[in-house]
């Protein structure tokens, strides 16, 4: 069979660059199947309807694989605008692998344990083996989750123990250097055992024209609680795809924060199961977009279990002529009474050149639910802006203001605090300095 000209690119880079060597052996071949299931699937197209509002061909017009990179110094001052701006179990990526002179990992409590993904591949790899990889990968419809199973060179992991809490928060700094094209494949996992509790910080950055694909695969015990924040604030050049896999037990809470400011062309898909009576999922996002810039948020979450819950919220602003997409799936499968589900995805366009795509769904089987889902597209409020007008202040604070407040109340509505809130409100007021995209 002819191999289809939209993956041969990256199965000659599969071969190429030798990835897989020195690897366990059933890794190799849980590499080898995913590549396989990649070529029959291909690139996705806009004849897939989870695809049809996302342009994908300024990346498969000139494929971006893998390339080794020669290794160098690295200016670690340009991480400094990036960092939590507080102690942190800090694990820094450079072009998608472990950096341990650039990482402060620090001290953990017994029970607890944060490396980088080569690092557990031969501390422990069973580790990977049952938490890090998936079957989806190489049976599953995701082409770009396959794709990374067969090229991931790194990505971090952190696993506790049941009753371990993680105090101080954990930080993961993603940082991609490429001053010319090149592909970084990054599979992470976090698995937290009964009680469990920690706060995860993940910031991607850069420069250049990179393309970041990253798969993150979240296993959360029986009341376990996970706070989760990311933050893309990534080149104007550059592309960001990611996976996120999540199944939550009992009474398990995961609460999400996602900022997505940066990349020419970004997608954010999230797959979560709430598989345990109780448990709990608080997902809170923004996408704030200007010039030719296009972003994707697809939660897809599935109430699987009775009296489990869901609220979402999420934010877009967007200028000039940047596209935002939004599509949320919320089902309730049978048996699952009891379930509060809410969706909600609110739009500005501050120019008539914007333009959004909204589908929020609900797919309910179940009786005794209380579900909601909605959605608006507008411009700044008339009279609040006439409000300030009136009182002196300039048209662009005035417009600047109410563009902040609209946003800026989502990390309130979160719950994040302390050093976690001066973070996500830090990169959210750049997108007011940044010059258009390119």
């Amino acid at each position: 069979m002819r191999t289809r000209e939209d993956v041969a690119p990256f199965l000659d880079a599969f071969h190429a660059i030798g990835i897989g060597d020195n690897e366990p052996s059933w890794l190799t071949t849980h590499r080898s199947t995913a590549m396989e299931r990649f070529a029959e699937l291909g690139v996705p197209g806009r004849d897939l309807e989870a695809w049809r509002f996302t342009d994908l061909r300024l990346l498969t017009a000139n494929p971006i694989v893998p390339v080794a990179v020669a290794s160098g110094a690295f200016d670690a001052t340009a991480l400094e605008p990036y960092k939590l701006p507080a102690r942190a179990h800090r694990l820094v990526l450079v072009n998608g692998r472990f950096e341990p002179a650039l990482s402060q990992i620090g001290e953990l409590p017994p029970g607890a344990w944060i490396g980088s993904t080569a690092e557990a591949l031969t501390t422990r790899p069973e580790l990977v083996r049952q938490v890090g990889l998936d079957s989806v990968d190489t049976t599953g419809a995701q082409a770009f989750m396959s794709l990374n199973a067969g090229l991931f060179t790194d990505g971090f992991i952190l696993a506790l123990e049941p009753g371990v809490a993680l105090e101080t928060p954990v930080e993961i700094l993603h940082f991609a250097d490429a001053s010319d094209a090149n592909a970084f494949h990054m599979r992470n996992a976090i698995v937290l055992g009964a009680s469990a509790t920690a706060s995860v910080v993940e910031t991607f950055a850069g420069s250049g024209s990179g393309w970041t694909n990253t798969v993150t695969k979240i296993q959360l015990a029986e009341s376990a609680r996970l706070r989760h924040v990311k933050i893309q604030v990534e080149a104007p050049e550059a592309f960001h795809i990611s996976m996120l896999r999540a199944s939550l037990a009992a009474r398990a809470a995961y609460e999400v924060f996602t900022a997505t400011l940066g990349a020419r062309l970004s997608r954010q898909d999230m797959q979560i199961d709430l598989e345990g009576e109780g448990a709990d999922l608080a997902l809170h996002g923004t996408y704030l977009l200007r010039g030719d810039q296009e972003a994707t948020l697809a939660p897809f979450v599935n109430h699987r279990v009775q009296n489990c819950h869901t609220s979402e919220v999420l934010k877009g602003v967007l200028d000039e002529r940047a596209h935002g997409v939004f599509l949320g799936l919320i089902t309730v499968s049978p048996g699952a009474d009891g379930t509060e589900a809410h969706q909600l995805n609110r739009n500005l366009l501050l120019s008539p050149n914007a333009r959004v795509d909204t589908k929020p769904e609900l797919e309910i089987y179940a009786d005794d639910v209380k579900c909601s889902h909605g959605a608006t597209v507008g411009d700044l409020d008339e009279a609040s802006l006439f409000y300030l007008l009136a009182r002196g202040i300039e048209p662009a604070t005035a417009r600047h203001m109410l563009i902040e407040a609209f946003v800026g109340d989502l990390v309130e509505t979160a719950g994040l605090e302390g050093a976690l809130a001066e973070h996500a409100r830090k990169h959210i007021s750049t997108w007011f300095d940044r010059p258009e995209a390119a």
